[in-house]
């Protein structure tokens, strides 16, 4: 019998890849941001805490591209270890600067300080010649005041 020993992945760790160099492709259009949790949080390879929007409600984040780009991996980790809340998320992309979009997922997800606290999402992809992807988040589909945020997102 062959056996090979494997450390484990831990759940919200960025994955290894070649990612984009978002900062200096896209343009970002945001609905609100904490100022203690800026979007840059959560593009940046590096830093720290992730974004958080100003207030609860639906918020989006919008990469406008410069020129268009060609995606094949969307990664991304949404962290809540306070509220108890279920969650939705839209991803979807243009390929005209926004005039029409295309869905690429709608995911659904529940946060429970005593459980689930990450979630996070790999989705390969083929989207040839990308202008703006936008994320939209309901942090609470059930109305409440929670606070939607996104810990990390890659873009290869």
């Amino acid at each position: 019998m062959r056996k090979r020993i494997i450390g484990q992945v831990q759940q919200g760790t960025e994955p290894p890849g070649d990612w984009l160099n978002v900062e200096g492709l896209a343009e970002v259009e945001i609905t609100s941001e904490d100022a203690a949790h800026p979007i840059e949080f959560a593009l940046v390879p590096g830093s720290a805490s992730g974004w958080r929007a100003a207030g609860s409600g639906k918020q989006t984040i919008r990469l406008v591209f410069a020129h268009p780009q060609r995606l094949r991996r969307i990664w991304m980790n949404f962290v809540e270890t306070r509220t108890e809340r279920h969650q939705e998320y839209v991803l979807r992309w243009s390929a005209d600067g926004g005039q029409s979009f295309r869905e690429i997922v709608r995911q659904q997800w529940n946060f429970s300080p005593q459980g689930a606290t990450g979630e996070t999402e790999d989705h390969h992809v083929d989207l040839p010649a990308v202008t703006v992807l936008e994320l939209n988040i309901i942090p609470d589909t059930s109305g409440g005041e929670a606070v939607a945020s996104l810990e990390q997102l890659r873009l290869a």
